[in-house]
């Protein structure tokens, strides 16, 4: 379906990659990796012609139909959700207009016969393209999509405009979706989708008939879908055949192999070299010399990729504070809204203790960072009370904890700001541990992205003897390689956590406890994130 054959891509002045050969066959699912910068988005865009390779080809059928959904959405205006969506097939409204078209025609009365017979030939194939690409149940299908991906039935025929950026983005990809194209390129389609919804597009990916070309920072998502994984590092594109768990052994054992390999080329080229060095002078021995000569001279190098640098820092252990580190008591909130009053919770009454691993979890809306908030104090409850325990010092992580960043400081002026009595080594080490290494401590805060602003913030509230932590979304923005640095950091983490995150992976490996928020009503699950799941399926 899709070949990459011998491609190579200069950006910069220098090699992104070079010698790309990819094959994806229709049906497959194939998930894209590797770390930021490496050229995944690049890839795409040579893909769909948005941008040029310097070497090589991309070939696929003629009449092959693609789909490319970005996080850059384009502007969207003048129509509702539904148009919106309905509009993605341009060859369907093209066909559905010749249809029209043939049947005024045929209304003609004064007719010529055999005229006629030509269009009802001709309009035949029209309807049976038209019928191949879905035309038919174009419009039960872009309902069912939309509705999937959270839009409500009542929704669908809101104006484009009155959607948020998040909502917008649900919007394209439902009109990526409804058009069932030969292969879908999708890049990062998880982001500012909530787990129910996740989870919908996980299934509706596993069962459609579409190749998937995809890079998600959601581990258990591309598990789940994937079952080939392109990576792409070091200047190079490799393909593993599995999903990413398999990945990540196989590359495991690749390297060992690839370790050993180097290992007997260095020692066979060290007794060529002694070789050439002790017999180099006698002519008894001139052919031998030549030929080992020779033979290091056609040598093709095995070449290490660079180690990926694991920085194992000690966070200081926080001060102890009391058993009660949040107590609830009747706790409500309601806000007001242009339609009314809108109830969010009631009635919640618990009490968070120490060391406790909390996970918050609900659909987008329903008042998962609301309940952050009070707990942090920085809204307040309707009803009730939330109360932070005696001793406790607390560190709070949002989307807007952003704000507090100074654009003209670099990545150590940050950390130094706050944590003023520490060493310039203990900084460097502490930034070394959330992936800010040698030049990247220089970096102005205003160009960084935003994965590196959640590190730099992250890594400070990690670091000031905070014994409860607070993060809405500290996932966010963060590619798989940073949300793994930032579990194990978290799994150290001698305090009390509550959090808020859609990444799976992350949730099963943290939480304790989860209280998932649902129809204005809090329920509290007490055990793990798989606990809950169980639950959930049984009821």
């Amino acid at each position: 379906m899709l070949s990459i054959s011998n491609l190579s891509k200069i950006q910069g002045g220098e090699t992104l990659y070079s010698h790309v050969n990819l094959q994806i066959y229709p049906g497959e699912k194939v998930g894209l990796v590797g770390p930021n910068g490496t050229g995944k988005t690049t890839l795409f865009r040579m893909i769909i012609g948005e941008e040029k390779y310097d070497t090589g080809q991309i070939s696929f059928p003629d009449k092959m139909r693609m789909a490319y959904f970005s996080q850059n959405v384009g502007e969207m205006k003048g129509a509702s959700a539904l148009e919106v969506v309905l509009s993605g097939d341009e060859k369907i409204k093209e066909l559905q207009s010749k249809l029209h078209e043939f049947e005024n025609q045929l209304s003609d009365p004064e007719l010529d016969p055999d005229k006629m017979n030509d269009i009802l030939i001709e309009m035949g194939d029209v309807q049976t393209e038209f019928e191949k690409r879905g035309g038919y149940d174009l419009e039960t299908r872009a309902r069912e999509v939309l509705t999937g991906l959270g839009i409500m039935p009542e929704d669908h025929h809101k104006a484009i405009e009155k959607f948020s950026g998040g909502w917008k983005m649900r919007v394209a990809l439902a009109r990526v979706l409804v058009i069932n194209p030969d292969l879908i390129i999708m890049d990062e389609p998880t982001n500012y989708l909530d787990m129910e919804t996740i989870l919908w597009l996980e299934e509706w990916l596993q069962n459609c008939e579409s190749a998937i070309f995809m890079t998600t920072h959601d581990r258990d998502f591309m598990n789940n879908v994937c079952k080939k994984i392109v990576e792409v590092a070091n200047r190079k594109v490799t393909v593993f055949s599995g999903n990413y768990d398999f990945y990540e052994k196989d590359k495991d054992v690749r390297l060992a192999q690839m370790k050993s390999e180097h290992k007997k080329q260095l020692e066979s080229i060290a007794k060529d070299q002694e070789f050439i060095a002790k017999f180099k002078a006698r002519a008894s021995h001139a052919a031998q010399v030549q030929s080992r000569v020779k033979k290091l001279e056609k040598i093709d190098m095995i070449e290490l990729p660079p180690e990926e640098q694991s920085i194992d820092f000690e966070f200081s252990k926080p001060p102890r504070g009391g058993d009660d580190v949040v107590v609830l008591k009747n706790l409500k909130k309601v806000w007001s809204t242009e339609e009314g009053d809108k109830l969010i919770f009631e009635n919640l009454g618990a009490t968070i203790k120490r060391m406790e691993k909390l996970a918050v979890v609900g659909v987008n809306g329903a008042g998962k960072s609301t309940l952050l908030k009070i707990i942090a104090n920085q809204t307040d409850a309707s009803e009730g009370s939330a109360t932070i325990g005696p001793s406790i010092k607390m560190g709070y992580f949002s989307q807007y904890s952003f704000d507090v960043l100074k654009p003209e400081n670099s990545v150590l002026d940050e950390v130094q700001s706050v944590l003023q009595e520490a060493s310039d080594g203990y900084l460097r080490n502490l930034l070394a541990a959330f992936q800010f290494r040698g030049e990247d401590v220089n970096k102005k805060v205003k160009y960084l992205s935003g994965g590196e602003k959640s590190r730099l913030i992250l890594a400070v509230l990690l670091s000031q003897n905070n014994n409860l932590l607070v993060l809405d979304e500290p996932t966010n923005h963060l590619d798989i390689a940073s949300r793994e640095v930032l579990l194990n950091a978290l799994k150290k983490f001698e305090g009390t956590i509550i959090l808020v995150s859609h990444d799976r992976h992350f949730l099963r490996e943290l939480a304790s406890q989860v209280y998932e928020i649902d129809k204005s009503k809090v329920t509290i699950y007490p055990g793990n994130y798989d606990y809950y799941l169980g639950k959930k399926e049984k009821a």
